[in-house]
């Protein structure tokens, strides 16, 4: 017969939900900065590797490195897409651009992760201005959504790239003091 030992884990035990007469446990530095980084890559659809890189991007050029970061994510074209009310989430946003209903320029592009630039001119293609994703969104959205550095034409579900999204204004969910810091190591 097995006995139970005290630093074993009992069946139904979570370390994180708060035991009766117990203390809830409080997250460390480095757990709150982790929890940070984990829903700032969630909320953009990132993985870690290219979340690096944007991270390392920021750190090279000259500025805030949070709000350069954030300034990166945001001219991101899955990002610009959703944000002018093509899309619902940023999920729908990047799968209308890898099935090649978006085009930048009067180009097709399918990659979510290319960057759009101030004068560039993100459009629905003409064969798919009336897909049902689109219409529902645009349906959905309002333009008090949208943010000041897109200039969306809703009829024509065309929005032109007018400067670059002030990083004060926009709401990662994320805390990038946090963010920042955990790469800072």
């Amino acid at each position: 017969m097995a006995t139970q030992h005290r630093g074993f884990r009992r069946k139904g035990y979570d370390a994180d939900k708060p035991q009766e007469g117990r203390r809830p446990r409080r997250l460390s530095e480095y757990g709150l900065q982790l929890r940070e980084k984990q829903n700032l890559k969630a909320a953009y659809g990132i993985l870690e590797k290219q979340f690096r890189r944007y991270i390392k991007h920021a750190h090279r050029r000259e500025g805030v490195t949070a709000d350069l970061l954030v300034q990166a994510l945001e001219m991101r074209l899955d990002n610009a897409v959703f944000r002018a009310g093509f899309a619902i989430n940023r999920n729908q946003a990047r799968q209308l651009v890898s099935h090649r209903h978006i085009m930048v320029n009067g180009r097709i592009v399918n990659v979510g992760s290319s960057q759009v630039r101030r004068g560039d001119v993100i459009e629905v293609k003409e064969r798919s201005r009336e897909i049902v994703p689109v219409v529902q969104a645009i349906s959905s959205s309002s333009d008090a959504a949208r943010p000041e550095w897109l200039q969306v034409d809703v009829a024509n579900r065309r929005a032109i790239v007018v400067g670059l999204p002030d990083a004060d204004k926009v709401d990662t969910g994320a805390d990038m003091k946090r963010v920042i810091e955990f790469y800072s190591r």
